[in-house]
């Protein structure tokens, strides 16, 4: 609750090193890379005499913990902007620190989550439990505290902002920036020249594509990215299954000459050099050409 008390506006991002944003039709949220926007600060209200506050958009919504369920059988429920007739426990999330993260439950014990995988998934935002280690991330979060309250009123505005100045700013009104966050960093502040002397990527870039049931890849489709730390296939499999969601996939690389995919061996090559893979299902017809990348013996 500590970092909320003195925040007039914040930035939450996400497991997934996406921020929280208020969609232009002032109804949905979803989660984005491009944490500059406007739509990714919310406004802090804390509930006095409750371990509670509220978070209002750019669009003076409420950012709210609906019953809806996002999909038909599924257990999480849609989190919405709304401005309800009165500010019930809907609007209310109780901050709960992990770490240098923060949990936002809802008075029914949800908490807010940031989900992965494919479509109609993925940069979805939902309330609900997780129950799957492999999602347990996915309700933490970090902070970024953008503005903060002034205890006196000047002839400046009562918060120091912290977006990035426009190009009209002098340098002198130059925001100062407050985070509170977890110390890893993302891959955009990891190649920033601006941030001072680089240091060496932690792990490597992982991009993905991910084949049909006949072994073939939609290269129209977005390549999609994670850092991996690991070496090993077997965790680079179990790494891709948590990001989709999908299960007992063959993780698999193309051919630079023929475009023909083949299984990784056991070891990752041993540096840290960014690779692109394809996932194939196990059943898939493709698989059956070179059997499974979990006996790289067949290579």
């Amino acid at each position: 609750m500590e970092f909320f008390r003195n925040a007039k506006t914040v930035r939450l991002r996400s497991h997934h090193d996406k921020y929280l944003l208020a969609e232009e039709d002032e109804e949905d949220v979803c989660q984005d890379r491009n944490g500059s926007s406007k739509r990714a600060k919310w406004e802090v209200e804390c509930v006095e005499g409750n371990n509670v506050i509220r978070l209002k958009s750019c669009y003076g919504k409420y950012l709210t913990a609906s019953r809806e369920h996002f999909l038909l059988g599924t257990a999480g429920r849609k989190v919405l902007q709304t401005v309800p007739p009165r500010l019930d426990s809907s609007v209310e999330w109780e901050p709960i620190r992990d770490g240098f993260q923060v949990r936002l439950k809802t008075r029914y014990g949800n908490f807010l989550r940031a989900n992965g995988g494919l479509p109609p998934w993925r940069n979805s935002i939902t309330h609900d439990i997780p129950h799957r280690t492999a999602t347990q991330d996915w309700v933490l979060w970090e902070i970024d505290v953008t503005e903060i309250k002034t205890q006196t009123q000047t002839s400046r505005p009562a918060a120091l902002s912290v977006d990035l100045p426009d190009s009209l700013e002098s340098e002198f009104d130059k925001p100062l920036i407050i985070q509170i966050k977890s110390p890893r960093m993302s891959i955009q502040e990891s190649s920033d020249p601006s941030a001072g002397t680089p240091g060496k990527a932690d792990g490597r870039v992982i991009y993905y594509h991910v084949a049909d049931e006949n072994g073939d890849v939609d290269d129209t489709t977005e390549e999609l990215s994670f850092i991996f730390k690991g070496n090993e296939v077997e965790e680079l499999t179990q790494k891709l299954e948590e990001e989709t969601g999908l299960k007992d996939v063959v993780v698999c690389s193309r051919n630079p000459l023929n475009q023909k995919l083949y299984p990784l061996k056991l070891q990752l090559p041993p540096n840290i050099v960014a690779m692109h893979v394809v996932m194939v299902p196990s059943d898939s017809k493709a698989v059956g050409e070179f059997g499974s990348p979990r006996n790289p013996g067949l290579l």
